[in-house]
C-alpha cells in the first residue's frame, strides 16, 4: 500500500508539472511581436530562409528555443533573442505558434525527392524520411520530431547542408547529422522541393 501511494504521488506530482508547463497561447502572442520581423504575425515568415513555424509542434518550438538559449544549437540572433527568455515564455511561445495555421504553398511534386523521402537510398545508406517524419510530413510530437510539410525548400536545404556539415549538432543521437552526410548535392535539393509540395 505504501508503495502505491509513492507511485501515485509520483503520478500525480508529475500530472502537475506537465499542467504547469503548459504554455498560454493569449500571452506567447504578445511575445512573440519581436520575432515577426523574422517569421511573420503567425508564425508563416515571408522570406523562405527563415522557416514557417506556424502549426509547428509546441514541444519542438520549446526545444529549439532552449537549445538556443543554453547555445546547444549555435546561431547569433537566436541565441541572442533566446538567452533572456524564460521557460515559461518559452512555453507561452510554443503555444502560440502552434496554435497557428501554416500557409502551404501550391509547388510541384519532385520525382527524385519524393522518392528519397518516402524510400530512402539503399546503396548510400540513407533511410527514409517517413520513419521520423511520416508519409505527410506531420512529424512525430511525442518523439519531439518535427512538421515538416509545407515548409519552404530553401530552409529545409540549409537544414540538411547545416546538418550534413556538422554545422548544427542538436539532433538526437545525431540522426540527422548521420543521414544528411550521406546525401549528394542534388538529393538534398530534391527532397527539400519534395517537402515544400507536402500539403
Amino acid at each position: 500500500m505504501g508503495k502505491l501511494r509513492f507511485w501515485m504521488g509520483l503520478l500525480l506530482a508529475g500530472g502537475v508539472a506537465l499542467a504547469h508547463a503548459q504554455g498560454n497561447p493569449a500571452a506567447g502572442k504578445e511575445k512573440a511581436m519581436v520575432c515577426a520581423g523574422c517569421h511573420g504575425e503567425d508564425g508563416n515568415s515571408s522570406a523562405p530562409i527563415f522557416p514557417k513555424i506556424a502549426g509547428q509542434h509546441a514541444a519542438y518550438i520549446a526545444k529549439q528555443l532552449h537549445d538556443f538559449k543554453s547555445q546547444k544549437r549555435g546561431d547569433p540572433t537566436m541565441g541572442a533573442l533566446a538567452e533572456p527568455l524564460t521557460g515559461q515564455d518559452i512555453d507561452d511561445l510554443a503555444a502560440y505558434y502552434s496554435q497557428q495555421k501554416i500557409t502551404i504553398e501550391k509547388t510541384e511534386a519532385n520525382a527524385l525527392g519524393e522518392t528519397i523521402y518516402r524510400t530512402g537510398n539503399l546503396k548510400t545508406g540513407v533511410p527514409a524520411c517517413t520513419g521520423c517524419h511520416g508519409f505527410g510530413g506531420n512529424g512525430n510530437p511525442g518523439a519531439v520530431f518535427p512538421q515538416l510539410n509545407g515548409q519552404y525548400a530553401a530552409y529545409v536545404e540549409k537544414t540538411l547542408r547545416d546538418f550534413k556539415a556538422g554545422e548544427r549538432g542538436n539532433d538526437m543521437n545525431g540522426m540527422m547529422r548521420a543521414l544528411a552526410a550521406r546525401m549528394n548535392e542534388a538529393e538534398i535539393k530534391a527532397v527539400a522541393d519534395y517537402i515544400s509540395s507536402l500539403q
